[in-house]
C-alpha cells in the first residue's frame, strides 16, 4: 500500500518486505493444524475482504490525522499497527445483522465499518454533528442494528456489558456470540475481573480479546503486570486461551474462529490473547512522549512487522498476479474513504447540534 510520510509512523514510510518475516507469517499458521485448516477453508474473496478491512481501518485513521493537522478536530485515537487484532477477530464472526455482537474499544474502530457501519458516520462521530450516531453527544459510537455496542470511556467497562448480551443469548437459546477487546492496561480494573469470572462460571458464549499492545496510556506493561504475558490467565479463570500474533491477521482470524466455534458449541467463554504494539501515542497529541517511553529499537522491530505490509506480501507470494488486484482494491478503498470524509464534513453545514432547552430530559440516542 502507499505510505504517507506526513501520517504514517517513520518505520512504515520506507517499508519493504523482509523475506524471513514473510516466511514466518505463514509458518505461524502451518504450525497449528487447526488454525491452518481454518485459513485453508477461507475463499480467496474472503481473504481479499480482510485486506479491504485492514486498508479501510488504516485509511480511516489517516483521514483523522489529516483533520488534526488541518485543525478540523483537536486529536484522534488510532489503531495504527494494531489493525489485524480487530479485523481478524471481526471476520471470524457472523456479521449479518441480528447475529453476533461486538463491543470495541476506541482503538478498535475498524470493528465498526467491518460490521456494516458507514465510514462517514464514524467520522461524523468526531465532528459531533447532529446526524452522527450519537447526535453529537459523544465520539464513542456504535450501532446496535449492526451488532456494534458503543465503547465506554472507562476502557474495560464493556466486559460486563458484553456478558449481558451473552447471557441473553444463552437464556434465549440463540446461536449468537458476543466479543469484546480488553487492553493490557484495562485488565487491571475490577469490573474486568468480575466479568471474566462471571462469564466462566455461567459458561457464556463470549470471547474476550486481551489486546496486549504493551503500553497503557504511558505506562509500560512491565510497570503494571508481573508475568511476561497473559498466557496464564486462561487457567486462572478456567477458560481456554488462544495466544495469537496480533500483527498476523490470519492468525487472529483463525484463533478467534476456534474460540467462536467453542462458544457456539455451548462450551463457555474463551480468551484470545494477541501480542501487538501501538505504533504511536495514546492519541495524536502525545506521539513524541510515547516514543520516549520505549527504546527506538522496539519501534523498529514492530515497524518491520506492519500487519498490512505483511499480509500484502503473503497474498502476493501465493500468486504474483495478486499484486495488481490488491492495487485495484486499494484505489477503491482510498476513494471510499475520501468520499466518506467529504460527506462527513458536509454535515457541519446542515447538521449542527443546537443546545437543548432541557438536556437532561433528552434520550442519549435518537
Amino acid at each position: 500500500m502507499r505510505r504517507f510520510s506526513a501520517f504514517d509512523p517513520p518505520e512504515y514510510v520506507g517499508w519493504s518486505a523482509d523475506a524471513d518475516l514473510v516466511a514466518e507469517f505463514e509458518t505461524r499458521l502451518r504450525d497449528d493444524e487447526r488454525r491452518w485448516a481454518e485459513v485453508e477453508a477461507l475463499s480467496f474473496e474472503r481473504a481479499l475482504d480482510m485486506y479491504r478491512g485492514l486498508l479501510r481501518f488504516r485509511l480511516h485513521d489517516i483521514a483523522l490525522q489529516r483533520w488534526v493537522k488541518q485543525g478540523v478536530i483537536s486529536k484522534a485515537w488510532l489503531g495504527t499497527g494494531e489493525e489485524a487484532v480487530t479485523i481478524g477477530a471481526v471476520h471470524a464472526l457472523d456479521r449479518r445483522p441480528g447475529r453476533d455482537v461486538v463491543g470495541p474499544m476506541i482503538r478498535n474502530a475498524g470493528a465498526c465499518h467491518e460490521m456494516g457501519m458507514s465510514v462517514a458516520d464514524m467520522l461524523r462521530g468526531y465532528l459531533a454533528t447532529l446526524d452522527a450516531p450519537t447526535r453529537g453527544r459523544d465520539l464513542h459510537i456504535g450501532d446496535p442494528s449492526r451488532g456494534v455496542v458503543a465503547p465506554i470511556s472507562m476502557v474495560g467497562g464493556l466486559a460486563p456489558v458484553m456478558n449481558g448480551y451473552a447471557l441473553a443469548f444463552k437464556l434465549n437459546a440463540e446461536d449468537r456470540v458476543a466479543l469484546t477487546w480488553v487492553g493490557d492496561g484495562s485488565t487491571k480494573s475490577g469490573s474486568v475481573h468480575e466479568a471474566f469470572n462471571f462469564a466462566a462460571v455461567q459458561r457464556l458464549p463470549v470471547v474476550f480479546v486481551i489486546q496486549n499492545n504493551q503500553v497503557a496510556l504511558g505506562t509500560r506493561l512491565s510497570q503494571h503486570h508481573r508475568p511476561a504475558d497473559f498466557s496464564g490467565w486462561g487457567k486462572a479463570y478456567g477458560m481456554p486461551l488462544y495466544a495469537a500474533d496480533g500483527n498476523n491477521v490470519l492468525d487472529m482470524y483463525a484463533a478467534t474462529k476456534l474460540a467462536v466455534q467453542r462458544c457456539r458449541a455451548g462450551r463457555g467463554p474463551c480468551f484470545v490473547a494477541p501480542l501487538t504494539f501501538r505504533m504511536g501515542g495514546h492519541a495524536t497529541h502525545d506521539v513524541k512522549e510515547s516514543r520516549e517511553t520505549f527504546e527506538p529499537g522496539l519501534f523498529e522491530y514492530w515497524g518491520r512487522r506492519d500487519p498490512i505490509g505483511q499480509y500484502e506480501e503473503y497474498l502476493c507470494r501465493s500468486e504474483p498476479g495478486n499484486r495488481e488486484q490488491l492495487e485495484r482494491i486499494e484505489a477503491e478503498v482510498v476513494a471510499e474513504i475520501e468520499s466518506a470524509a467529504v460527506e462527513a464534513l458536509a454535515s457541519r453545514e446542515h447538521a449542527i447540534v443546537q443546545p437543548a432547552e432541557d438536556p437532561a430530559s433528552e434520550c442519549y440516542a435518537p
